[in-house]
């Protein structure tokens, strides 16, 4: 009798023995497949119709009925593209369909009624940074920070050409939590010959300011 009890707390021993292994084996293999598991990376916001296209913007151009004319093209840093019969076109600063609309008129000289489509296929992250581009030496994408302004990046980009109109300068804003974008203009030379401060604005992330060229 003695014997046989034994035995059954034995067995009950071996089986909690091997529940507590199984669960071991199934902690393990959890954790195991969570250390593999990859990062999801985060999922760019879409692009809405009013998206502002910037320097390293990747575009797709279709020119309807007209595929010799139809390519894929980067926005340079000087914020400008150039497609078969559109050269050097400034691309940043406008969206999609204000850039297909422009390059529709330079291409009504060649082709007959010309019907554009831009598409952005890579938008760069721009919404880190401040972009200055157009009459300014050292065009570029300046890193964002609290509290930069326009004087900040006048200095990193080296001050404006002797083709520029500083006075016709402009914030490019884009729209951002469902807000419009917007352009606020920037009297450039008040702020850089006269010390006017209150051109000297605050920039926030994303913002593309533009240096026209003079009219001659």
């Amino acid at each position: 009798m003695f014997v046989v009890k034994a035995n059954a707390h034995a067995k009950k021993g071996i089986s909690r023995l091997k529940l507590l292994f199984v669960a071991s084996l199934a902690l393990c293999s959890t954790a195991v497949a969570s250390a593999q598991a990859p990062t999801p990376e985060p999922v760019p916001p879409p692009l809405t119709a009013d998206y502002i296209i910037g320097p390293g913007d990747s575009l797709q151009i279709f020119v309807w009925r007209n595929p010799e004319l139809s390519t894929s093209v980067p926005v340079r840093p000087d914020g400008k593209i150039s497609t078969p019969l559109v050269e050097d076109m400034t691309a940043a600063g406008k969206t999609p369909a204000q850039l297909a609309r422009e390059m529709e008129s330079v291409l009504a000289e060649y082709v007959r009624s010309p019907t554009v489509n831009v598409i952005v296929v890579t938008a760069a992250s721009t919404m880190s940074k401040v972009q200055v581009f157009g009459q300014v030496k050292v065009p570029q994408a300046v890193p964002y920070r609290d509290g930069l302004r326009v004087l900040d990046v006048m200095l990193l980009t080296g001050g404006v050409t002797d083709f520029a109109a500083p006075n016709r300068a402009k914030i490019v804003r884009a729209a951002v939590n469902g807000q419009k974008g917007k352009e606020e203009p920037v009297r450039l030379r008040d702020l850089l010959e006269k010390g006017d401060m209150k051109q000297n604005l605050l920039l926030m992330p994303g913002d593309i300011l533009v240096v026209p060229q003079a009219r001659f």
